[in-house]
Formats: structure tokens, C-alpha cells, sequence
């Protein structure tokens, strides 16, 4: 299977979570082995220098644990507020459709670890915006992150840009 197939899974959901939304929903490409592995593969060509992998919850975290595995690094999880056991770091961050919390484990990231971080699709650039805080927070360093799908019209990738110049964004496929 090409990687342009395994895009072709994506679902549009529209009017997801609420009315007005249009949801770009990953799990079939998930389901299919070979559309999984392709956008593995794909995902592991931009990678160099990374040390351990970031996932932000919930669909990041698959494909970050996924990478992480097939290069035999470290994953770390961004998850939202209330979910991780241990000592935490919070970033309050905007959606498209309202307002939460990130957090990550105080202990996540060693001083200086590099870190990429993982999401599936940069939509208005909040969660990303809040992992990149809480990973520099910990002392990483953070200068690239991956998604897979990039919605351009919403402006996430400037809205990053903005706050963190220095960042490389890395997007394997637009809408």
C-alpha cells in the first residue's frame, strides 16, 4: 500500500464533537495493517536526533507509541488533566470546539533530552502549543514536532510559529 492509500482511510466526520466541526477521523487507517505500517514508515523518514518520543492523548499516543516501538525509543504521554498518577506539569490550551488541560509527568524528560512530539492531526495548534510548553518545562529540548494531517485553514501552524519561531513543524499530508 502507498502512503496517499493509507490517507485515503480518513474519515470525515462532520459535525463532530458538535455541530459545525468536520472531524478527521484516523481510526480506519489504524485498522488497516498495511495503511498503519505505511504511515509508520512515512513518520520515521522525518526522524533524526530524537532521543525519545512525546504522544499527545489520544490518537497521537498511537502513533507515537507505534514510532516510538519501531525505533526502540522511550515514549512519553501528554494526557489530559486528572489521567496520570504521578506528579504532574499542567497547560491549559484551546480547541477548536472549547477549552482543556494537558499534563505530563514531572519526571517525564531528562534536562536536555531531545524530544519530538506527536500528534494526529494540528488543527488550531492548542494541544501541540501546550506539549511543547510542558516538555521545555521539564528541561527538554523540543524543536521539531510530526503530525500526520495539517487542517491549513485553521492556522495551527502559525499560531505555533508565532509563540515558538524555532519549531519545526513537520506535516505528512494537508486538508
Amino acid at each position: 500500500m502507498e502512503f496517499a492509500e493509507a490517507l485515503n482511510l480518513i474519515r470525515v466526520v462532520p459535525d463532530f464533537p458538535k455541530a459545525g466541526i468536520i472531524f478527521q477521523d484516523i481510526t480506519p487507517v489504524l485498522a488497516d495493517p498495511a495503511a498503519f505500517s505505511v504511515v509508520i514508515s512515512e513518520m520515521a523518514k522525518s526522524l533524526h536526533d530524537v532521543e525519545i518520543i512525546g504522544g499527545i492523548e489520544a490518537r497521537g499516543f498511537i502513533l507515537a507509541a507505534a514510532l516510538a516501538g519501531s525505533l526502540k525509543k522511550g515514549f512519553v504521554p501528554f494526557r489530559k488533566s486528572g489521567k496520570l498518577p504521578y506528579q504532574t506539569h499542567g497547560e491549559k490550551y484551546g480547541l477548536e470546539y472549547g477549552e482543556d488541560k494537558l499534563e505530563v509527568h514531572v519526571d517525564a524528560f531528562t534536562p536536555g533530552q531531545r524530544v519530538l512530539i506527536i500528534d494526529d492531526v494540528l488543527a488550531t495548534g492548542g494541544t501541540l502549543l501546550a506539549a511543547i510548553a510542558l516538555a521545555r518545562g521539564c528541561g527538554a529540548v523540543v524543536d521539531r514536532v510530526l503530525v500526520l494531517l495539517e487542517i491549513d485553514f485553521l492556522e495551527g501552524r502559525s499560531k505555533i510559529k508565532e509563540r515558538f519561531p524555532e519549531i519545526e513543524i513537520i506535516t505528512l499530508a494537508h486538508v
